[in-house]
Parts: structure tokens; sequence; C-alpha cells
């Protein structure tokens, strides 16, 4: 991955930013994407400011702001080589109590981000005849917790994991790989801002019995972006979580 591309939406905190400092480590060149402007550029400033990396604050729900990225992305570096599509909002809600409005900024931020964006990438792609899309999902799609209701959120989810085997299904005779990372449960900011105080306490839905750390699905994401022949699958990075449980 020296001197290829990257694009991470979502950039700013928790595992987006550990993906993009991964991807740094390695030599990559990244553009990083947030909303909010604030979080972005600290998140630049601890990444060190370095000379290969850009930053862009749009919100990914606005086609327009996946032109930008992949026009700042040429501009600066050449090529647009990887889309992380790890943008995204999630909080339970029980379903009697959804509204409109709920529906409305899920499918606007996590599904029409996430295809907006790849809409953006992929005739670059095609002009490589290379490419790789790494989308982030939930092992809640399929394997749901009771007492943790999340059905505006999760049909969202759910969608993106079917638009992940579309377009490598469309897609594939170009050499485009996409695929979806599945996390469980992951340290990260995430936790604290659906009401979730102690995220250790979750230890117990996965086998190993701990939680994830952002940085196994920043591996995980390299992994994926540095595969040749992964496409169209949907990697569960959960510890177990969808395999079985404890008692």
């Amino acid at each position: 991955m020296k001197n290829k591309t990257v694009i991470v939406t979502g950039a700013s905190t928790g595992i987006g930013k550990e993906i993009t400092k991964h991807f740094i480590a390695q030599g990559s060149n990244v553009v990083m994407n947030s909303s909010n402007e604030k979080n972005l550029k600290k998140a630049y400033k601890e990444l060190g400011s370095p000379s290969n990396v850009v930053y862009l604050v749009g919100d990914i729900s606005k086609q327009k702001t996946g032109q930008e990225l992949v026009s700042i992305a040429l501009k600066k570096f050449d090529t647009v080589d990887v889309l992380i599509n790890n943008a995204g909002v999630f909080s339970p809600k029980p379903f009697l109590d959804v509204e409109e409005k709920d529906l409305d900024l899920y499918w606007n931020v996590n599904l029409k981000g996430t295809y907006f964006i790849s809409q953006a990438v992929i005739p670059e792609m095609i002009k490589q005849q290379s490419g790789s899309i790494i989308n982030i999902g939930t092992v809640l799609v399929d394997h749901a917790i009771g007492g943790f209701p999340a059905t505006a959120p999760l049909t969202s989810k759910g969608a993106i994991h079917t638009l992940t085997r579309q377009l490598a299904t469309e897609f594939g005779k170009n050499n485009i790989k996409v695929n979806t990372i599945a996390p469980g449960i992951i340290r990260s900011p995430l936790q604290e801002k659906i009401g979730i105080k102690d995220a250790d306490s979750l230890a117990g839905l996965h086998l190993l019995n701990r939680i994830g750390e952002a940085k196994e699905i920043a591996e995980a994401a390299y992994y994926l972006a540095t595969s040749d022949f992964v496409t169209g699958e949907t990697i569960n990075v959960a510890g177990g979580h969808t395999v079985g449980h404890t008692i």
C-alpha cells in the first residue's frame, strides 16, 4: 500500500481515525473526511499533520462530497486506490418509537453516504482497472441482540451489506474488490454516544470474552485493501459474536 491513495470517511475519531493511522504507517496517502470540522482538524494534528495526508470536511449524504473527495485525491495524489466507507451513525431506539426523521437520518448518512461516495470513486477505479472498496457494517445485521432494539440503523446497515455484494458482482470484471467488515463491540467513542458507559461490560457477547479494539478493525481493513482475491464478502471481526455464546 505504499504510495497508494486511500479515502477514509468518518476519519476524525474511533475506528476511522485508527484506520487512517494504520494506513499512514504503511506509507499510504490518505484523504480524511468527517462532517465535524473541529474533530477532523484535531485528528489531523494528532496524527502529526503528515504531508501524505489531506482532509476534507463534508457531509457524505451529499453527492458533492464524494465528488470533492475524489477531486482532492486526484489533485494531490493522482489516484484513488481504496475507499473505506466508515462514516455512519447508530443508536438504539424501540421500533414503535421510531419516527420518519430517524429513518431519514440513518438512510441518508449510512446508506446514501456509502452509495454516493462509492459512485464517485468507481469511475476512477474503472480507468485504473483496479480498486478496493471496504464498507463498515455490523454483526447485528445477522445476529441481533434481545434488549437492544435498533431497527432504524440496522435496516440501513443491512442495505450496506447487500450493496457490497451487488457492487462486487457488477464491477468484478473491472478488478474492483468490494467487501464489508462487520465489527462486534469495539472500544470507541460510539459506545458512550449510545449510552454504554462501560463497554467492557459487554465482553460476554463475544466468545473471546473481551471487546474489540479499533486497531483490529484497521488491520482487517488493511488486509482487504491488499487482497487481490477476496470480494463480495462480509468479514466478521467480532471475537466469535456470531458463532455462539458462553453460558
